[in-house]
């Protein structure tokens, strides 16, 4: 990426300044001539037209070759360098550890990773316009110098005044706006997420209206934030239109070259506030950028993804408090709603801090690294999440090599290879989004099946026959009764149906486990 920017900044350095130096030289090339010809024949025969004239076009393809080069070079150094970082951040995400990662919705990353990332993005663009567009005020300045040092003191005073008002002024009053955009942004990235999750219920309870004011409510105050930063743009571009102007009179005014220099002088200190647009244009974002970096900082603090632990992992015991349970061992735990059940779960799973006394092997679950967790326990929680792809592709997410006999062995004892079968692409139909095409008790089975295919130590199951009729109910139950005792899997199930609690050999009430003290005595 810097080997892009440095080359970006050449090209932009050399546009900047030979858009300059041409539309400088091309004042005095016309000045220089009109005064030859109302000099006479004489003159004109004297005038040497034929070098300024080739060089003015050779400027032209110099400005435009580097134009064109400043665009190919900053543009690839940001789509490449924000590339690897967005699949940097994705992976720190994916694999970060659910007992001590931010809870971010759907919508909430999908805001940072694309629209944080994009202000990301647009810094690099810009990046090797700022030095260039200062390099190439300086070259104005003494092109303005030859029309008498007057001239050039008065523009670098009025360059200080500009660069000033529209670098540091516009940064300060973007701020609050930019922080308003970028959270009205994140804030409707997220509801239309979620709200497009809910939206056969929306349907169905006529909530449309409700949903689509809300949703008017939060774009009417992202336009609000965009339309705040689009005036401070529009002032900063009233200001260059004005300094503009004075530039160009005081450079006339005060220059005590001859008229063809002088011309040359006026061009050059109208081109060289342009210079200054590039840096006010940047420092008015500047405040987005700080706004999404800001945001990308909780990503940033993500640890880096742990070494994979072995899959085949051997197996350690469970203890829940102090009772301690062998590798292999059924356990059901039980209670009414709200007793902890899933709560053990899940943390057992590694999706969350322990709120109980848990422990895998000799090791209490807080201290264990994530990856060693992941190596233990293959989970089907109550509410399954599926991507949006195959059936094959939600069942590889289990481990990799799986093949189709082995999805179908793990479908037969999910009860749900029938189904699938009956697809018209079988393993490769599509689902769409978060399994669309299946329903509740479908999408529970698959889960099952992928949580079979994992093949790790213990098997956490979370209300499995919730949504089934007695008759399939019966039949999962003797699949899995079968499976883990060909395979001589642990399990952990909880259930507030008779029929999946038979599988276990060992009950146990989740409200019995002792809880951890909270974090302040620990």
């Amino acid at each position: 990426m810097r080997n892009r920017i440095t080359l970006g900044f050449l090209a932009a350095f050399a546009a900047g300044a030979g858009g300059l130096v041409l539309l400088a030289l091309s004042g005095w090339f016309l000045t220089a001539a009109a005064l030859a010809g109302a000099s006479g024949a004489a003159a004109i025969a004297a005038f040497n037209y034929l070098i300024p004239s080739a060089a003015i076009r050779g400027l032209a393809v110099v400005r435009t070759a580097a134009r064109y080069g400043e665009r190919l070079w900053s543009h690839e150094a940001a789509l490449h360098a924000l590339a690897d970082l967005r699949s940097a951040l994705f992976t720190r995400l994916a694999h970060a550890d659910g007992r001590t990662a931010p809870d971010l919705s759907g919508g909430d990353a999908s805001a940072r990773l694309i629209g944080d990332i994009a202000a990301l993005e647009d810094l690099v663009v810009r990046r090797p316009g700022m030095p260039a567009a200062a390099l190439t005020m300086l070259v104005g300045l003494g092109a303005v110098a030859l029309a008498g040092w007057q001239a050039a003191l008065l523009l670098a005073a009025l360059l200080a005044l500009l660069l000033a008002a529209l670098a540091l002024l516009p940064q300060r009053l973007s701020a609050a706006p930019a922080a308003a955009a970028a959270a009205a942004t994140a804030e409707l990235r997220q509801m239309l997420v979620d709200y497009a999750a809910a939206r056969s219920e929306i349907i169905t309870y006529g909530l449309a209206p409700r949903v689509s004011a809300l949703l008017q409510a939060e774009a009417d105050r992202l336009d609000a934030a965009q339309r705040q930063l689009a005036r401070i743009e529009a002032a900063s571009g009233g200001l260059l239109i004005i300094g503009t102007g004075l530039a160009a009179a005081a450079t006339l005014l005060t220059s005590t070259a001859a008229a063809p220099l002088t011309a040359l002088a006026v061009l050059a200190a109208t081109a060289t506030i342009e210079a200054v647009a590039v840096i006010a244009r940047s420092a008015a974002r500047e405040a987005a950028v700080a706004e999404g970096t800001e945001r990308l900082r909780v990503l940033l603090t993500l640890s880096p993804p742990e070494a994979a632990a072995p899959l085949q992992a051997a197996p350690l015991s469970i203890a829940l408090g102090t009772a301690r349970h062998a590798p292999g061992s059924r356990i059901a735990l039980i209670g009414p709603s709200g007793s902890g059940k899933t709560r053990v779960i899940e943390a057992l799973a590694g999706l969350r801090a322990p709120a109980h006394d848990l422990s895998l092997g000799d090791t209490t679950l807080a201290s264990l690294p994530a990856a060693q967790i992941r190596a233990q326990i293959a989970l089907a929680p109550q509410e399954p999440m599926l991507i949006a792809g195959s059936v094959a592709d939600n069942l590889r997410l289990a481990r990799p090599g799986i093949d189709a006999a082995a999805m179908e062995e793990a479908l037969r004892t999910a009860q749900l290879w029938d189904r699938i079968a009956r697809m018209p692409q079988g393993l490769d139909t599509v689902l769409g989004e978060d399994g669309g095409i299946l329903s509740g008790g479908e999408r529970k089975r698959l889960a099952i099946a992928r949580a079979l295919l994992a093949r790790r130590a213990w098997l956490l199951l979370d209300e499995p026959s919730e949504g089934l009729d007695t008759a399939t109910e019966a039949a999962l139950v003797a699949a899995l009764e079968a499976w883990i005792t060909a395979n001589g899997i642990g399990l952990l199930i909880a259930s507030h149906r008779p029929a999946p609690l038979a599988l276990a050999r060992v009950q146990i009430a989740a409200d019995t486990i002792p809880l951890l003290p909270p974090l302040s005595a620990r």
